[in-house]
């Protein structure tokens, strides 16, 4: 019989095994801070800096405008198509006040994909920038939307940069985008000019009030719409608070680089940064550079980010010019972490960056290793959240394993989704009992520590062997050549599936498939080594930057097609 919960022997003493949950809703966090803050720099955007009493005079002023003038109420979907702006945190408790269901939307997203989810949401307004207006407009026909909030840059920029965007701009993108303030188009920045309207207060059940739509990647399939309470996203964000215990309201600067739109960005920066009133430090993309130097000038002491994130900072040729040492904590997510990787960060910075694990189903976070007093283990994903519960299961019987036996993660807990948006049968198949089924692959040791060896989707079988991709990354990832890599099983008469290396190489490297498959063959079972290994400059992620490893399987399987109707 396994013990019930043993990673509770592991907490430190700060974090409790059960918490207590504001019965507020999510938008109560930005009202508090402002009541308790309201002098505090809230955004640092680009030079600019903006209080929290600014940021919620802004938003009430929003929300009533959706109320009067576009008609939102209680239930209405609205989607913001945005950067990581202070636009962005505006618009998304602007539309929680007015009684909204926000509907993040990647800014990237193709006419298609954007499409897509608008039809899918029946999302009655969206708010997005100016440069992304005739990608809109042109998708609005064929959708629900009714209103169009347009923004750009420029509106939060300080004087000189406010002036000189707009040129930048047309030279980015090549096009000058002109919104009148009329019919279906609205500006946001005409709307914070206007008197403050009365806001109607909705009544709201965070356990069973929708607050968010986020839809999952969409890597095997089309997305689906993850259907988040405010409970959950309470739950969750009171957790995050919880386990960095160190980190104090009101004192703590938060670099703000995770997109936003990205589950793990909104909760564990946006939405903690706000409850804790941290400051913000935003970032509207990643590039290595302009993040070195916002961490030597701006000072933050928090970074949430993601693998790749600390991959470019740590190979970036100047990163020594730059002072990092302000940085105390940061959770990486959304993508496995290599040991590496998190070794060589923390003899840079002297900060603490630790492995965590999530799912947008779980508002994200379920697994974190500690930062400070409780064991760190290398290598795993940590112990469950506060309230949460974790076991392994056999794919086979469904009944939990052995500890250290190989089965699917399956977790409880107040972040977990109350299901997709119009999708009962695939809610189904994903909670059970209140389970949520990761389709994660990993073990538990004896102290109650998981570790994932793969998605389920991503395990390689050949020649009847196991194979999980995520081992050999890690073993190549120590290679001193190697900057990022992804491993996938591509088709195979003899094998079935046999492993090919996706490799960038690390800049001015003159390393050989030969040297690397030796190195490889040094670490590896023969049948775990690659039998095959492309070079590559760079490798396809998706905005969090997580690697896409399902567009190289697919890249793969078209190869093969072409290649069998040439000799059909």
């Amino acid at each position: 019989m396994l013990e019930a919960k043993p990673w509770l022997k592991m907490y430190p003493k700060e974090i409790p095994a059960t918490l207590e949950y504001s019965l507020d809703p999510v938008q109560k966090f930005l009202e508090n801070s402002a009541k308790l803050f309201p002098e505090k720099s809230a955004i640092h955007f680009m030079g600019k800096e903006m209080t929290f009493k600014q940021l919620y005079e802004d938003t009430v002023r929003f929300a009533g405008y959706l109320q009067a003038n576009i008609g939102i109420k209680k239930g209405d979907r609205v989607a913001i198509m945005l950067p990581n702006t202070p636009q962005a945190v505006i618009g998304y408790f602007a539309v929680l006040l007015a009684g909204g269901i926000v509907v993040q939307t990647n800014p990237l997203y193709t006419e298609r994909e954007l499409e897509y989810q608008l039809k899918d949401s029946g999302a009655k307004a969206i708010i997005t920038l100016d440069v992304l207006y005739p990608r809109v407009s042109k998708v609005m026909p064929q959708t629900e939307l009714e209103h169009i909030i347009v923004t750009a840059i420029k509106d939060y920029l300080p004087f000189p940069k406010n002036l000189v965007y707009p040129f930048i701009q047309k030279k980015q993108y090549g096009i000058v985008v002109k919104v009148r303030h009329e019919g279906h188009s609205h500006l946001l920045s005409e709307i914070l000019k206007m008197k403050p309207l009365k806001l109607t207060e909705n009544e709201i059940d965070p356990e069973e009030d929708v607050a968010l739509l986020q839809y999952t990647g969409g890597t095997t399939g089309f997305p689906k719409g993850v259907m988040l309470t405010h409970k959950n996203l309470i739950a969750n964000t009171t957790a995050s608070e919880k386990w960095i215990y160190k980190c104090k309201p009101g004192k703590e600067t938060v670099l703000g680089i995770v997109p936003f739109f990205h589950v793990y960005g909104m909760t564990v920066c946006m939405l903690l940064s706000v409850k804790m009133a941290c400051k913000m430090v935003i970032m509207p993309k990643f590039d290595a550079l302009d993040t070195l130097k916002t961490i030597h000038k701006q000072r933050p002491t928090l970074f949430p980010g993601a693998p790749t994130i600390y991959i470019g900072l740590l190979n970036h040729p100047d990163i020594k010019k730059y002072d990092l040492s302000s940085i105390e904590a940061c959770i990486s997510g959304s993508a496995p972490l290599p040991v590496e990787v998190q070794q060589k960060f923390e003899e840079i910075t002297n900060g603490k960056l630790v492995e965590g694990y999530g799912l947008s189903e779980a508002s994200p976070v379920t697994h974190a290793n500690f930062l400070w007093d409780g064991e760190r283990v290398k290598g795993s994903i940590g112990v469950p959240y506060p309230d949460t519960d974790a076991k392994i299961i056999s794919l086979d019987t469904g009944e939990p394993v052995p500890i250290g036996e190989i089965g699917e993660i399956v977790i409880k807990g107040p972040q977990i989704m109350k299901g997709y948006w119009n999708r009962p049968d695939e809610t189904a198949e994903t909670l059970k009992d209140g389970w949520l089924y990761t389709g994660d692959l990993g073990y538990m040791d004896d102290k109650g520590y998981f570790y994932v060896v793969d998605r389920k989707k991503d395990m390689i079988i050949a020649g009847g062997y196991n194979i999980y991709p995520r081992e050999i990354e890690e073993v190549l990832y120590e290679h001193p050549d190697v900057q990022e890599v992804v491993v996938a099983g591509v088709p195979d008469a003899y094998r079935g599936e046999t492993v090919k290396a996706y490799i960038v190489l690390k800049e001015g490297s003159a390393v050989t498939t030969e040297e690397i498959n030796q190195f490889a063959r040094k670490y590896l079972a023969a049948y775990k080594v690659p039998r095959i290994y492309e070079f590559r400059k760079e490798l396809p992620k998706t905005a969090v930057g997580k690697i896409l490893r399902r567009s190289l399987v697919d890249e793969e399987k078209q190869k093969r097609n072409d290649e069998n109707k040439k000799h059909a």
